[in-house]
């Protein structure tokens, strides 16, 4: 109600009933036909998760009028699209909306950026662009699509939202065909719920009457909410399901990692992409890479020259990451020893590595050095700052220099070029005397980026409290060395 006695129009999220709330126990309408016996034994990549379900909101309705922390805008490349969604966020939120998206200078085709949300109920508006949609171009389109879910979640997890309202993001003038890119939104949601649930508190899916039929069609797939619905709609699931974090796997990707790449395949009848990744496997990419023994004995006498030295590095990262983007890395992910937080006083984004989340010994240390480099491709192209808690670590947790120079000699030129500071909190005298040696004879240029860091104190002089989730053991620890100071701040999560 308004001070006037007027009913608001704005919904409350918190009074939506959840996805897990609206669920009746009985066979989905869509999909009536009975599960084969050879199924019910398989268990599907989406599993039953009531935790998840309970985020999930599907809503018919206006987005502009969510009561929730942020509501999703989609428009074109100048961020002045007229679209339904569009006017009626802009008419909702006032004049100053349209002033201050004029300082954002436009926001790129996959890409997120923020604003506030002025007379909406909403505090904040994430502006983000689809992709038009060609047939010929579907795998870009996907990627780019992809990448609008993904970078508004990855924003709201830095301002610690805690609820985000979509929109559908496709806009009928866009030509992406609704079923196609509601898998791929739904896909990505799961995903990121699955690494960064704790996060977010509700994600609302605002659909039109055209739309709605769709998502309720669809959402089983994704978010079951029994184990009987799971394998009810495991064989409706799409053979592309994205990798660990639902991103599109691109087939362009797995040439360079194929066997005998020169070899072409069997003839194929197929056209449009398949056949242009045939003539790629088969001629080009076999002219680009030249005699690889060759280069490989030229590199061990020396005599390969830097731009050369240069490609071939480039190539052996990129098989990397290609096999990162492939690979189930969720063991790694739950383990929360490498995640994003905020910025420093630098406007740097803040990577935070956890020693003692490191269990070396029980670990595959090669899914470890994946996962890093799977976190951290995007992250590296900007700059950035490191701050490694070696709170309260062991012997279990030590990483071998052996791993560290194999990291650092895989890694992209961009992840040393970048990294701007080190930030090493709460060293001992021995792993200072490690990191000495490794600095001093094992790499290069990394000795002067390190800062080692005795107390909160000192690391907030760089970083401030708020913009780094702290795990609570090191927020114990260090009131406890330090004085009961620290202990004002609150603790992050438990991580």
């Amino acid at each position: 109600m308004d001070p006037l006695g007027a009913p608001s129009q704005f919904v409350d999220v918190d009074s939506l009933p959840s996805w897990n709330d609206v669920y009746e126990a009985k066979q989905l309408d869509s999909y009536q036909n009975p599960v084969e016996k050879a199924q019910v034994g398989v268990q599907s990549p989406f599993p039953y998760r009531k935790d998840i379900n309970a985020k999930i909101i599907l809503w018919k309705g206006d987005v502009a009028l969510l009561n929730c922390t942020a509501i999703v805008n989609t428009s074109n490349e100048s961020l002045t699209d007229k679209n339904p969604v569009s006017e009626s966020i802009f008419m909702h939120a006032g004049p100053d909306l349209k002033d201050e998206l004029q300082k954002l200078k436009g926001c790129r085709t996959g890409e997120a950026k923020l604003t506030k949300g002025f007379n909406l109920a909403a505090r904040f508006i994430i502006h983000t662009v689809g992709p038009k949609y060609k047939s010929r171009y579907r795998t870009a389109a996907e990627s780019s699509l992809y990448s609008c879910y993904r970078n508004v979640l990855q924003l709201a997890k830095e301002q610690a939202m805690c609820s985000v309202g979509f929109c559908v993001i496709n806009s009928l003038k866009r030509c992406y065909p609704l079923e196609d890119a509601t898998h791929i939104a739904l896909r990505t949601v799961r995903r990121f719920l699955e690494i960064h649930g704790e996060t977010l508190e509700k994600v609302v899916f605002a659909v039109s009457e055209l739309e709605e039929a769709t998502y309720q069609k669809l959402l089983p797939l994704y978010f079951p909410r029994s184990l009987e619905e799971e394998t009810q709609s495991l064989p409706y699931l799409p053979a592309d399901i994205g990798n660990a974090e639902g991103e599109p796997v691109v087939p362009e990707r797995q040439i360079r990692i194929t066997e005998k790449p020169g070899v072409p395949d069997d003839a194929s009848d197929e056209e449009g992409l398949e056949a242009d990744l045939s003539f790629i496997g088969s001629h080009a990419f076999a002219r680009m890479e030249g005699d690889v023994d060759k280069q490989r004995r030229l590199i061990l006498q020396g005599q390969l020259s830097e731009a050369a030295l240069q490609k071939q590095h480039q190539r052996n990262y990129n098989r990397w990451l290609c096999q990162a983007r492939a690979e189930d890395l969720s063991d790694i992910a739950s383990l929360k020893a490498l995640y994003q937080t905020g910025v420093d006083n630098c406007g740097r984004t803040v990577m935070v590595v956890v020693g003692r989340n490191i269990p070396v010994t029980l670990i595959d240390m090669e899914k470890a050095l994946l996962y890093f480099i799977h976190v951290m491709d995007h992250i590296a192209v900007k700059e950035y700052v490191l701050v490694y808690f070696h709170t309260l670590t062991n012997d279990y947790n030590q990483l071998d220099s052996n791993f560290l120079k194999k990291l650092y000699d895989i890694v992209d030129a961009k992840y040393k070029r970048n990294l701007k500071a080190l930030y090493f909190v709460h060293p001992t005298f021995r792993s200072k005397v490690s990191a000495w040696f490794f600095t001093t004879f094992t790499v290069s240029g990394l000795k002067d980026k390190i800062h080692y860091v005795e107390s909160l104190q000192q690391l907030f002089t760089a970083i401030s409290p708020e913009q780094i989730d702290l795990p609570p053991f090191v927020l114990e620890y260090d009131a406890r060395e330090n004085g009961p100071y620290y202990s004002s701040y609150p603790p992050s999560p438990d991580l």
